[in-house]
């Protein structure tokens, strides 16, 4: 099938709009879901439009994982290297990353799913796992940890807040936030400021649209 620009739209409607039912396809149903036709009753569109933007499903399917990483693991290997006047300052960085809509935490909830039926995609997790692992690691040894312990708290940051999106586990936005000093602590072995804690409650507060 001859392929056209991602760009095109019209009646076939677009690559991004068949990717974007794909996704949250993949969010509601799982993977077994995200089938052609049903994708085309999503958007109200002949079945052959797929074929304009992707040669099968599982071109579809690849285009989805690549863009789990972009949703996910992107995002905070960017927070890793934000600017932060302290080392608290550096881990509530990295904690507002998952905290707002910058790490897709339904979308890695899904993924994940997906990989214990999906071996090539359970590799693609392994290797996410990795490389945010390394992030965190690195931006602990830029901030004067040794190895072997930046290692061990990138491990307890990383598997903590996986854990929350694996366990689907629910807190009230008040109490993430009071327990955020105790967790910046435990992670980095320092204390965040109290203007530190300011700037971060304000930016989550402001990302999620709570009052102030």
């Amino acid at each position: 099938m001859k392929k056209r620009a991602a760009a095109e739209s019209g009646w076939r409607g677009s690559r991004e709009g068949w990717l974007e039912a794909g996704y949250q396809t993949l969010l509601d149903g799982g993977i077994d879901a995200v089938k052609i036709q049903p994708l085309a009753r999503r958007l109200n569109l002949s079945r052959t439009s797929f074929y304009w933007f992707f040669e099968d499903r599982d071109a579809l399917l690849t285009a989805l994982i690549d863009g789990w990483e972009e949703r996910t693991t992107a995002p905070l290997v960017a927070a890793t290297h934000e600017y932060a006047e302290s080392q608290p300052e550096a881990m509530l960085n990295v904690l507002a990353c998952f905290l707002s809509a910058s790490f897709d935490q339904r979308l890695e909830f899904a993924v994940r799913s997906w990989a214990l039926q999906d071996g090539k995609v359970a590799e693609r997790t392994a290797t996410a796992d990795m490389t945010r692992l390394a992030a965190l690691r690195e931006m602990l040894l830029r901030w004067g940890h040794q190895q072997h312990e930046a290692d061990i708290r990138a491990r307890t940051i990383y598997l903590t807040q996986i854990g929350y999106i694996s366990m689907r586990a629910h807190e009230e936005l008040e109490t993430r936030l009071a327990r955020i000093p105790t967790y910046v602590e435990i992670f980095t072995g320092h204390a965040a400021q109290q203007r530190e804690l300011a700037r971060f409650n304000a930016r989550i507060r402001g990302a999620t649209g709570a009052p102030p």
